[in-house]
C-alpha cells in the first residue's frame, strides 16, 4: 500500500501541496500583523489592511496551489481540470479582495471625516464622494472579475471578452441596450468629482423637500418631510434642474409674509419683529430685518427676513415668527387684521341726518 501511494504520479504533487499551504497560511499571518503594525499611521491603509485579512488568506494558498500546478509534470490526471478550478477560484478570490480592500480603503476615509457633526459640508463632500467612487469601482472589479471567469472557458470566451470590450454590431446593440446603465454610471462620476449633490444635502425635487439619504451607484434616495422616499435615478441630477439649499453652507435666509391693514402702525410691528428674533433659539444670529414689500387695494404685505443655521431650524423660525406676529396682532392691534371693506350707497339726504 505504501509503495502504491509513492509511486502514484500525484505524490509528489500532493507533498508539495501539503507543505505550501500551511506556508502560505503563515506568510499571511505573519505578514498581516506586520502590515496592521505598520500602516497604524494611516488610517485609511489599516482599514484596508484590516478589511483584506480573510479574502488574502484564500488567495495566498490557492496562488501557491497556481506555482505548485504549472511546474506539475504534464502528464498527470486530470492536471488541465484541477488548473482551470484553481485558476478560477483565484480569480474569484482576487475578486473579492479587491472589493474588500476598496470598500476597507473607503471605510478608513470616511473614519476620518464624521458627519455627525454641526458644520458637516467637509464631511458631506467626502462621504459622497467615498461613497460613490468606491461603488463604481467595485463594479468595475465585479465586471472584471467575472469577465476573466468566463474567458477561461473556451466556448464562453467571446462572452467574456464582450464584457470587456464591446466590438462590431454586437457591441453597438450591447450599448444601446445598456444605456441606462452607462449613463447612470457616469452621472455616478460626475456626481463623485462636481458634487451637485451630496449625503444630507437638503434638496427640492419635482416640488418635494428632503434630504439626500443615500446614494448608491444607480439612484438617489431622496427622505422627504414627511418621512417618505423620492426615489430617483443618478442621471436625473445631470440632465435636469432642481434646488439644493446647502450647496455651499447649512446656513439658509427664511422669509415669512403677512398682511395687514393699511391702519397698521409699522414701528411696533417692527419691535415686535426685533423681540421675537432675538428670543427665539433657532436665530444664529446673524442677520434679520421687516420691510413692506407690496401694498394692494386692500392691505400691505410685511415681509419678515431672519437666518438660521439649518434648513430645519429656519422653517422652525419663520413659523415661531408668523406665529408671534399673529398673536401680537390679535392681542393689540386686532382693528388692524386684513378685512374685506364693503360701501353701500347712501340715499341722498341720509347723511345730512
Amino acid at each position: 500500500m505504501t509503495q502504491e501511494i509513492l509511486a502514484h504520479p500525484w505524490f509528489g504533487t500532493w507533498i508539495a501541496v501539503l507543505i505550501a499551504v500551511p506556508l502560505a497560511l503563515l506568510v499571511h499571518r505573519i505578514g498581516g500583523l506586520v502590515l496592521k503594525r505598520i500602516t497604524r499611521p494611516a488610517p485609511a491603509v489599516h482599514a484596508m489592511v484590516i478589511n483584506c485579512n480573510a479574502p488574502a488568506r484564500l488567495v495566498l494558498p490557492l496562488v501557491a496551489l497556481l506555482l505548485i500546478l504549472q511546474a506539475a509534470p504534464e502528464d498527470l490526471r486530470f492536471l488541465a481540470s484541477v488548473r482551470h478550478f484553481n485558476g478560477l477560484l483565484l480569480i474569484a478570490a482576487t475578486t473579492w479582495l479587491a472589493v474588500r480592500a476598496i470598500s476597507g480603503f473607503a471605510d478608513g476615509v470616511l473614519a476620518q471625516h464624521p458627519s455627525d457633526i454641526a458644520d458637516n459640508l467637509q464631511a458631506r463632500r467626502v462621504l459622497t464622494q467615498t461613497r460613490v467612487l468606491a461603488r463604481t469601482a467595485m463594479s468595475v472589479v465585479l465586471v472584471a472579475g467575472g469577465a476573466m471567469m468566463l474567458m477561461t472557458f473556451p466556448g464562453a470566451r467571446q462572452v467574456g471578452a464582450s464584457l470587456l470590450a464591446s466590438a462590431g454590431v454586437i457591441g453597438i446593440v450591447a450599448g444601446l441596450a445598456a444605456k441606462p446603465v452607462f449613463s447612470n454610471l457616469i452621472a455616478g462620476l460626475q456626481i463623485a468629482l462636481a458634487q451637485p449633490i451630496r449625503i444630507d444635502d437638503v434638496l427640492v425635487v419635482e416640488g418635494e423637500w428632503g434630504r439626500v439619504e443615500e446614494i448608491t451607484g444607480t439612484f438617489v434616495v431622496l427622505k422627504i418631510w414627511d418621512d417618505r422616499r423620492l426615489i430617483l435615478p443618478l442621471s436625473y441630477f445631470i440632465e435636469k434642474p432642481f434646488q439644493n439649499w446647502t450647496r455651499h453652507s447649512s446656513q439658509l435666509l427664511g422669509s415669512v409674509f403677512i398682511y395687514v391693514d393699511y391702519g397698521m402702525p409699522l414701528a411696533p410691528l417692527r419691535e415686535e419683529v426685533e423681540r421675537i428674533v432675538k428670543a427665539a433659539p433657532e436665530w444664529d444670529g446673524r442677520f434679520f430685518n421687516m420691510r413692506v414689500t407690496d401694498a394692494t387695494e386692500r392691505s400691505m404685505q410685511v415681509r419678515v427676513l431672519c437666518t438660521a443655521a439649518t434648513s430645519g431650524l429656519a422653517f422652525d423660525l419663520r413659523c415661531t415668527v408668523r406665529e408671534g406676529l399673529l398673536d401680537f396682532m390679535q392681542r393689540e392691534y386686532p382693528q388692524f387684521l386684513p378685512r374685506m371693506r364693503i360701501e353701500a350707497d347712501l340715499p341722498q339726504g341720509s347723511a345730512a341726518a
